[in-house]
C-alpha cells in the first residue's frame, strides 16, 4: 500500500520563506509598501489557486526531481501559508493607511518567523500543533 502524502521539497519552501524576509526587509528599509504585495500575492495565489508563483519560479532551478529533495508537509505549509498572507495583508493595509505601528508589528512577526523557519524552527508548525493538542484535550473532556 503506498501512502499518497502531498508534500513540497524544501528548496520551495525556503525561497518562499527567503522572498518574504526580504520584501520585508527591503519595505522597512525603503519605506515602499508595495514590496509587501510580492509574498502577500504569490502566497494568495497559492492558497486560493494552488499555484504559487515564487514557488513555480524555483521549481526551475531544481536540479534534482522535486521528490529528491527533503519533503516539507503540504497541509501544514499550507496553515503556514495563511497565517503569513494574513500578518503581510494586515502590515501591507497598515502600512498604505499610514500605520505605521501595526504595519511594523504584523511584518515584524511574519519576517522574523519566516526567518526563524529558514534557521531551522517553525513557529507556525508549533501553533498547528498546539492547536491540535487543544481541541483533542477539549475532545477527551467531552466524553
Amino acid at each position: 500500500m503506498t501512502d499518497n502524502i502531498r508534500s513540497i521539497p524544501r528548496p520551495l519552501v525556503r525561497t518562499n520563506q527567503w522572498v518574504i524576509v526580504l520584501s520585508v526587509v527591503l519595505t522597512w528599509v525603503t519605506g515602499i509598501e508595495w514590496l509587501l504585495l510580492i509574498p502577500l500575492l504569490s502566497g494568495l495565489s497559492g492558497l486560493l489557486f494552488g499555484f504559487n508563483p515564487i514557488m513555480q519560479l524555483a521549481k526551475r532551478f531544481l536540479r534534482k526531481e522535486p521528490e529528491a529533495y527533503l519533503p516539507e508537509d503540504w497541509e501544514q505549509q499550507q496553515f503556514n501559508q495563511k497565517i503569513a498572507v494574513s500578518c503581510l495583508a494586515i502590515g501591507f493595509i497598515s502600512f498604505f493607511l499610514g500605520w505605521n505601528t501595526l504595519g511594523f508589528t504584523f511584518t515584524i512577526l511574519v519576517g522574523v518567523a519566516a526567518f526563524v523557519a529558514i534557521l531551522g524552527f517553525c513557529v507556525g508548525c508549533f501553533i498547528h500543533y498546539q492547536w491540535g493538542q487543544y481541541q483533542y484535550r477539549r475532545s477527551i473532556k467531552k466524553i
